[in-house]
């Protein structure tokens, strides 16, 4: 699953790395920037984290609440409005 952000600049992939099946932290989260130097967020033009199936529940876990909150927040200004 790829997701692109910051007018395409910044795509970041969540997967199951095949070839880290041993290990417990064999989900890759790849982010890749293709901006200029100045613009950068990571030192790297690309950056693997790798984390454990509890990590990347807690993670999507996280966003989930986040969107939910923020949609609340869409929703009360729009009654308001």
């Amino acid at each position: 699953m790829a997701l692109f952000l910051l007018d395409d600049t910044l795509k970041i992939e969540i997967y199951l790395e095949p070839a880290d099946r041993e290990f417990d932290d064999n989900i890759r989260l790849n982010v890749v920037e293709s901006c200029p130097l100045d613009e950068k967020l990571f030192c790297a033009d690309e950056v693997n984290i790798f984390l454990t199936a509890r990590q990347a529940r807690q993670l999507g876990l996280a966003l989930i609440e986040a969107a939910g909150r923020s949609s609340d927040l869409d929703d009360d200004a729009r009654q308001k409005g």
